[in-house]
């Protein structure tokens, strides 16, 4: 009998699949997700217009409407053209086979989203990564040099990064974009409304750049839609490979009607910002804590043992993320997500567990 081993790829063999723990019972803090769910009315008012939803067609494969508030809501400059994914991940894959040519290669700063170099690998892509400096701000010299030496396909820049919460300068992200004359500069603003600052108004300034956005840290992490706006001619090239009918129709309905509610998520996003203020500065009172400044949803805090803090809070009821072993610049770190103001008093219990006595 034929076996997965005859018939799959090696390199997909020795991977492992993306690790999503079960949270069941827990504080779920490990996945940069808003803790907020819709006001009751709004969430009433939602089921209603879901229940008038033609579950037995197929969803429109670019829809016109949609598209066009998404391009109004969210400030798309109106040169640009915008495409959908069934999340950013799905973006990132579509770009990833568009560009798959023999020899191409992808360039990021590491660490990072771990899906550029995953994606890449699936598209037979050669994945370089960049160290940031030991404070995580962009080693903007030592990109330029991997940009001319390896003349990548795309170049990934997420703003702000993941998992360090870094908002990289903007003159450095300049001179990466002048520098990437045959590459297209992949601008990830996953994180945007908790870093307020964007790229989206300049997305038609320059010939080489997209700009990638998702709906998921806006509190809409279960409808899975992510958006890229640039160019039309980027656009076009990159719509060939998307998978038809890759939106549903209950995520298209819901998108389009909370993109008329969109004050309900900014003020949400408002107070996790508040939230993160308050809990930096809470984790950084605490001995041997180091917390990194973070523009997103979440804060790097770098502990006297990661494993330790880890197996704590878990005991303590707190799911949070190790990310140490992703790359050395993280020995000892974890990545707490920014929740209620009783979750993250909660996990700011647990942490002064780790304190000596």
């Amino acid at each position: 009998m034929t076996k997965a081993q005859d018939i799959i790829r090696p390199d997909v063999l020795a991977m492992t699949s993306y690790p999503v723990p079960d949270s069941t019972g827990l504080i779920k803090l490990d996945a940069m997700e808003n803790p907020y769910t819709l006001p009751a009315d709004l969430a009433q008012h939602l089921g209603e217009h879901l229940a008038g939803v033609a579950l037995n067609r197929y969803p429109a494969p670019r829809p016109a409407e949609l598209l066009a508030k998404i391009k109004r809501t969210m400030n798309v400059p109106a040169a640009c053209d915008v495409l959908f994914g069934n999340g950013s991940d799905e973006l990132i894959s579509m770009m990833s086979m568009a560009c798959s040519r023999p020899g191409a290669k992808v360039v990021a700063p590491v660490p990072g989203f771990v899906m550029y170099e995953m994606s890449a690998r699936f598209a037979h892509l050669e994945f370089v990564g960049v160290p940031l400096k030991a404070d995580f701000t962009l080693d903007a010299d030592e990109l330029i040099v991997a940009i001319d030496e390896h003349t990548p396909a795309l170049v990934y820049l997420a703003y702000p990064n993941n998992p360090t919460g870094t908002l990289y300068d903007d003159a450095d992200m300049e001179r990466v974009i002048a520098a990437a004359k045959q590459s297209l500069v992949v601008i990830d603003e996953a994180y945007q409304p908790f870093a307020e600052n964007s790229w989206m108004p300049r997305a038609a300034d320059f010939d080489n750049i997209v700009v990638m956005r998702t709906v998921s840290k806006r509190g809409l992490a279960g409808i899975r839609l992510g958006y890229m706006a640039g160019r039309p001619g980027w656009i076009l090239q990159f719509d060939k490979v998307r998978p038809p009918y890759n939106i549903n129709v209950l995520t298209q309905a819901t998108a389009d009607f909370l993109l008329n509610h969109l004050d309900v998520l900014d003020a949400q996003a408002a107070d996790l910002r508040a939230q993160r203020a308050a809990l930096a500065s809470e984790v950084a009172a605490l001995p041997g804590m180091t917390v990194f400044p973070s523009a997103g949803n979440f804060l790097l805090v770098r502990v006297p043992d990661a494993a330790v803090a880890f197996e704590t809070l878990l005991t303590s009821r707190v799911l949070i993320k190790n990310v140490s072993k992703m790359h050395p610049l993280l020995a000892n770190c974890v990545r707490l997500t920014i929740g209620t103001s009783e979750e993250n008093a909660h996990m700011v219990a647990a942490l002064k567990k780790l304190a000596p006595n």
